[in-house]
């Protein structure tokens, strides 16, 4: 089982060194090889997604990333920027099925921006569609505005799109996702005033007839923001686009208590992935040793659960953590009065033990 580490920036580097302690205490056999993404790449290659890292991760079975971002890269030229490794990444592997679990554990109801009955035993899936929509459309860029309220001002312009195969595709993923679970899939579009998301919820409606076991919903993305926080356990799966996707899911991380507890499995149709924390590179506290790398844990469970073929491994580590939060042991963003505050490495180091 060949994994690619690819830390990248700012907490990245601390909250992977974590995830991979917590890989080598399982009794399996991993190679592990680190490569530079990012700025980290972009200073040591002058490439944030450098050739030599790209053929690493298309060598892998799965790909262990930390984040990529820093504000001294603000000024480079677009195709510089850190953040170009993780799209770049996404289209050259083909990694079109973004999974974005977010799970309240019992001992963090009181960490959840909401109030503990609306969270308690919240368990809902976010399936995001990751390489089409607004963020890889063409044409985009920059010119002089021809028409409009101003004409001959300096506009910007992206294109959404989305083609039937790639809805049909992230379709079926949801609905082989909730069989799973709860059998309930909520698709959320903008179907009232884009085009594109006509054809979503009109493709989406017609996967369905092939799952009539599961219930579907359709819901509009702002009714689907609001639900989140009012009654966030009436969701099971909720599937969407790109863009939609990306702003739910940072939306539901804070029902969980932190960001810097959601995991996430990026999937193309090999099953090899991209597994990460949902959260960004912190630049503001990186080398502090605060960071929470619960995420990056956890997402190295989904790793051995969906492309490593070892469940029971990931089903040993998803219990190391929750027997560490029933210890009490806390990092900053979760911190409460009466728990224990640790730090990155301390809490690697709890989750290790738990697992012994």
């Amino acid at each position: 089982m060949k994994i690619a580490v690819l830390p990248g920036d700012g907490i990245g580097t601390e909250i992977v060194a974590e995830a991979v302690k917590v890989l080598n205490a399982l009794d399996l056999k991993f190679e592990m090889e680190t490569a530079p993404v990012g700025g980290a790449a972009y200073e040591a290659a002058g490439h944030p997604l450098p050739e030599s890292t790209l053929k690493l991760a298309r060598e892998a079975d799965a790909i262990l990333f930390g984040a990529v971002g820093d504000w001294k890269y603000d000024k480079l030229d677009r195709p510089l920027r850190p953040e170009q490794a993780i799209l770049g990444l996404r289209k050259a592997l083909g990694l079109f099925a973004n999974f974005r679990p977010a799970i309240c554990y019992e001992q963090l109801t009181h960490a959840s921006s909401l109030k503990p009955e609306l969270v308690a035993g919240l368990d809902i899936l976010i399936i995001r569609e990751l390489t089409g929509d607004i963020y890889f459309g063409q044409p985009r860029g920059r010119r002089m505005a021809a028409d409009g309220h101003f004409p001959g001002a300096e506009e910007a312009f992206d294109t959404m799109r989305y083609s039937r195969p790639e809805i049909e595709r992230i379709a079926r993923v949801a609905f082989e996702a909730a069989r799973k679970r709860n059998k309930r899939v909520t698709s959320v579009d903008k179907a009232n005033v884009l085009e594109t998301f006509q054809l979503w919820k009109d493709v989406v409606t017609e996967v369905h007839k092939d799952y009539s076991d599961v219930q579907l919903d359709h819901m509009y993305v702002d009714n689907a923001a609001m639900q989140l926080v009012k009654a966030p356990k009436a969701f099971d799966v909720i599937v969407t686009g790109n863009m939609f996707g990306d702003i739910l899911s940072d939306e539901a991380s804070m029902l969980t208590g932190s960001i810097g507890m959601l995991p996430s499995a990026s999937l193309n149709d090999k099953k090899q992935g991209l597994y990460e924390p949902s959260h960004g590179s912190a630049p503001d506290i990186a080398g502090k040793g605060v960071a929470n790398p619960l995420a990056t844990i956890l997402s190295a469970a989904m790793m051995l659960r969906f492309s490593l073929g070892q469940a029971e491994a990931a089903d040993r580590i998803e219990a190391a953590v929750k027997k560490v939060l029933a210890q009490g042991l806390r990092t900053p963003d979760i911190y409460s009065e009466g728990t224990t505050k640790v730090g990155t490495v301390q809490m690697g180091d709890a989750v290790v033990n738990a697992l012994r």
